[in-house]
């Protein structure tokens, strides 16, 4: 099966590890980018952009450049992909925690009709409703019900 991962860069060590054991079950596995230009063109990690996306004062610029790839560049991976997989784990407080941009990738998965599976349990956010009503499926930290 094709599965795109999807969550907070917070969370790309994570996900290297998620799609290590994915690929042992014998899937193909997409994830985020490893590495992005930063404005002199030189490829910096994901870890370090979000680092200095998050610091960013600014509104216009490279960074928003870049933040506008990698969006488009992951709709591209969930229409790819088979299923879509959400880590959401804990973040600035928030159990389970589904930032903006993971959400909207979710709503591509959904627009595209494509199973949306949680590793943990829907947070309890204003969000709540709208992933009830895309009907995701919560494996508690199973990917073998990954199906």
């Amino acid at each position: 099966m094709k599965i795109t991962i999807c969550g907070s860069i917070a969370f790309f060590d994570e996900m290297t590890g998620v799609k290590k054991d994915l690929e042992l079950l014998g899937h193909e596995v997409k994830l985020p980018p490893v590495e992005i230009p930063n404005e002199q063109g030189e490829m910096i990690s994901i870890k370090e952009y979000y680092r200095q996306r998050k610091e960013s004062k600014t509104e216009i610029g490279w960074i928003w450049d870049r933040k506008e790839w990698a969006i488009r560049t992951h709709f591209d991976k969930v229409a790819w992909a088979d299923v879509v997989l959400i880590l959401n784990y804990t973040k600035n407080d928030i159990e389970n925690y589904i930032g903006g941009n993971t959400f909207l990738e979710m709503g591509v998965a959904f627009y595209l009709k494509k199973p949306i599976y949680l590793l943990n349990p829907i947070p309890e956010t204003s969000i709540k409703e709208e992933v009830l009503g895309m009907k995701a499926i919560v494996i508690n930290g199973d990917l073998s019900k990954i199906v």
